[in-house]
């Protein structure tokens, strides 16, 4: 292409012309990261070329390639475990992301009163005792906001009930 003496000069074939090596890494693809040429291997995220080594999470720059990623709603890449730590609900007690343990794929949360919950953080408010939907006699009965339990709502009723009473 650009016509220099290759006599006696290394020199690439390519669709049968010949290119100096300048020209021929040229025509290589560029890698989306370093912006160099990628002569081996070209990793594809997203239609976009990487070289192995360039390919990292954005939050830890751990190297990706070979093991399980996942990419945001813009297309940057990340690790499963930073994936999850920036974009997993939040527990409204704790205020901890509810992420799988690690090893693990999935996890349950419990969501209530429009707020997501660990399942260890989902506790009456006024008594701690853990709720649950599948515990007999452990389930929520909320009450103006609040996440309680059967009894403690009972009791909440009744002052309530007692302080109308007493205004009367």
């Amino acid at each position: 292409q650009c016509a220099i003496n290759l006599q006696g000069k290394p020199f690439y074939a390519l669709d049968g012309h010949p290119f100096c090596e300048e020209d021929y890494l040229n025509t290589l693809e560029k890698c989306c990261v370093c912006q160099k040429p990628i002569l081996d291997r070209i990793l594809k995220v997203t239609g976009k070329p990487y070289h192995p080594g360039c390919f990292c999470c954005v939050v830890c720059g751990k190297s990706l390639d070979g093991i399980p990623f996942t990419v945001d709603a813009t297309n940057r890449v990340h690790c499963i475990e930073d994936f999850h730590k920036i974009f997993a609900p939040r527990c409204w007690v704790c205020k901890q992301p509810i992420m799988p343990k690690p090893g693990e794929e999935e996890t349950v949360r419990v969501v209530a009163l429009d707020h997501s919950f660990h399942i260890q953080c989902y506790k009456c408010e006024d008594c701690g005792l853990v709720l649950s939907s599948e515990a007999e006699g452990r389930g929520c009965y909320p009450l103006d906001g609040h996440v309680l339990c059967k009894s403690c709502n009972a009791k909440r009723v009744q002052a309530l009930t007692n302080h109308m009473t007493t205004e009367l």
